[in-house]
């Protein structure tokens, strides 16, 4: 009888035994050939040996005669393990098809999408399946990866807010994997935290190892970055050909950071990149001849960074990348004299009571100026946040015409914005009532009618520095936005993108009449103790002496979220004035388009 064989079959299966229940299964589909239970069984019994191939044709048959979404999956899962990712994406969708409530399938091509980089797809399949799963860490952190791709950072923050009452995880691989989606975050101390708990319990994993050590540079603890590296690099270790190559990526990045640029350059050449597509290597390779004053090779391999970054990026946001894009893509509307003229007075926090605004064009000294005013006992500091940003999305899902004109905001809903920005900042930080805080996020200043709107006595100091140098560091980064790498993509769509944002934010000073002051980067690096004294008096603060330490102060903090994390712990020094000089024949051509702004900020562009 089929029931016996079946029985038989299925005690092979669950004893380990798949090779007689292949055999088993054979013989029975010969008494009764074209048996779907039987069929299964085969294919069941072949996969567990794994011979996927052989497999394949038996799910193929199960799903093609059937409605059954289980079966489709099933054949999803085959193709997938043969490397028919295109197919597999049929069979996905078409279990999912039968089945919505399947969360199985959906979560298979929902990974299989992220691989592809079919982003968006990927995202709304995957909080299908937090919908559908809430209390599952594993859907949370799958959901959250695509988020992160998405650059719906927000919406990653959300899934994973509470990752903390999963602990333990009891899965190895799943910690990992939070490790991963942390790191993507931003969140390097937590991920630290996770990754250093895996360790202990997993040390012969070298992903893990990899990932730490990447880490502790972020976190200027370089000596345990070299120690964790230890058994990845040793001979005979087994690491993998890419495991290899990342590590010695680390290795470079750390020579660099110890002053070492021709030992991380030539372990760059030897190494090459660590994966295909890996730009950061381009980037890491062009600080290292940029600090040897190899400016010819440096610009080369800048260009190879930019182009694979855009190739990369144009997957989560191709709007930014297509021809004719704005050099530096805002959502953020303009505001007029007239639409301000009608705004009617409201109740606000004084000037005490109100944040202090760092704003300014990336890599222009924002940071050190965040870590100055960090360090007076009454300023409170935080790593950069798009809260204005979040903001303006919460307006635009309820009328996007209220960001078109910010007159029809009423008490309320300012006194609500305002609820919404503290609730922000207190989800990131832990607050010091006593102090004022200090909101540094450079493209802050596309938001300025909002800001003024909610905080119209705050304090705003503007960073300037000299534009062509800050458009060679920016040139030299890879950022997280991919608005801004889109704006980075050559230094003539830079050039633009600059003068653009400032003058938006010349134009709207003028029609709000902010408090504003401006800090010249290289003033402040050639009188730090007069400069320093001019922002306390700006900010009303009594004592300005706890500021001129901010460099002891920086190196006592856990994680510095920014770009320029390892130069704010150093004193203030002058080795990036004038950088652009050495690239003179690359700037030529741009000084015509930052004129206005050169002219403006009082800039000299002859040669040195």
């Amino acid at each position: 009888m089929v029931s016996d064989d079946i029985s038989q079959i299925g005690a092979a299966i669950n004893g380990g035994h798949p090779e007689r229940a292949e055999q088993l299964s054979r013989a029975a589909l010969a008494v009764h050939p074209g048996r779907p239970d039987l069929t299964l069984m085969l294919a069941i019994s072949l996969h567990m040996q794994r011979r996927v191939s052989d497999a394949l044709p038996f799910y193929a048959e199960l799903a093609q005669g059937s409605e059954s979404s289980i079966n489709w999956n099933n054949y999803g899962t085959a193709l997938l393990e043969t490397g028919h990712q295109g197919e597999a994406v049929k069979a996905f969708a078409r279990a999912v098809e039968l089945d919505p409530s399947n969360i199985t399938p959906k979560r298979q091509l929902g990974l299989l999408l992220i691989e592809l980089r079919d982003y968006l797809t990927a995202r709304h399949l995957l909080l299908d399946v937090v919908a559908a799963d809430p209390d599952s860490l594993e859907a949370r952190v799958d959901a959250a990866r695509a988020c992160c791709y998405c650059q719906d950072q927000e919406g990653a923050e959300d899934l994973l807010r509470r990752w903390r009452q999963w602990v333990p995880f009891n899965d190895d691989d799943l910690q990992l994997s939070l490790a991963q989606v942390l790191t993507l975050k931003n969140d390097i101390p937590d991920a630290v935290e996770v990754l250093e708990d895996l360790l202990a319990r997993w040390p012969g994993q070298f992903d893990v190892r990899l990932l730490l050590a990447n880490h502790y540079e972020r976190l200027n603890r370089l000596d345990d970055a070299d120690a964790v590296l230890v058994p990845v690099l040793r001979a005979g270790s087994g690491a993998s050909n890419v495991q290899t190559r990342e590590a010695r990526h680390v290795v470079a990045t750390l020579a660099m950071r110890r002053g070492d640029a021709t030992a991380a350059r030539d372990l760059l050449e030897v190494t090459g990149p660590e994966s295909e597509g890996s730009f950061n290597h381009y980037y890491l390779l062009a600080s290292a001849y940029d600090k040897l004053g190899e400016t010819s090779k440096a610009m080369e391999a800048l260009q190879v960074a930019h182009r694979m970054e855009a190739a990369e990026r144009s997957f989560d946001s191709p709007e930014f990348f297509v021809p004719g894009a704005p050099a530096m893509p805002v959502d953020a509307p303009r505001v007029t004299a007239e639409q301000v003229a009608r705004w009617p007075q409201l109740i606000a926090p004084e000037m005490h009571d109100s944040p202090v605004f760092v704003v300014g064009f990336p890599r222009s000294g924002t940071t050190l100026l965040e870590q100055v005013l960090d360090a007076h006992p009454g300023l409170q500091s935080m790593d950069e946040n798009p809260f204005f940003n979040r903001l303006a999305g919460i307006l635009g899902n309820h009328d996007r015409r209220i960001l078109d004109d910010l007159s029809v905001l009423r008490q309320f809903d300012v006194d609500e914005l305002r609820k919404r920005y503290h609730a922000m900042v207190d989800e990131r930080i832990q607050r010091n009532w006593d102090a004022r805080l200090v909101d540094k996020n450079p493209l802050n200043m596309q938001w300025l009618p909002m800001m003024v709107r909610l905080f119209p006595q705050a304090k705003f100091v503007l960073a300037v520095r000299h534009p062509c140098d800050v458009l060679l560091s920016c040139y030299m980064q890879s950022f997280r936005s991919s608005a801004l790498a889109a704006a980075c993509g050559s230094l003539e769509r830079l050039a633009h993108a600059y003068v653009e944002t400032m003058q938006c934010w010349l134009d709207e000073v003028a029609i709000l009449q902010p408090s504003v002051m401006v800090s010249r980067y290289e003033d402040l690096v050639d009188d730090f103790p007069q400069q320093v004294s001019r922002i306390a008096a700006f900010l009303e603060l009594e004592d300005s002496a706890p500021m001129l330490a901010f460099d002891q102060h920086a190196r006592g903090k856990a994680y510095i979220a920014t770009p320029s994390y390892s130069q704010v712990i150093e004193p203030v020094n002058r080795r990036a004035v004038g950088r652009w000089h050495k690239y003179r024949e690359q700037f030529e051509p741009l000084l015509p388009i930052l004129e206005p702004m050169l002219r403006h900020w009082g800039y000299d562009s002859s040669p040195a």
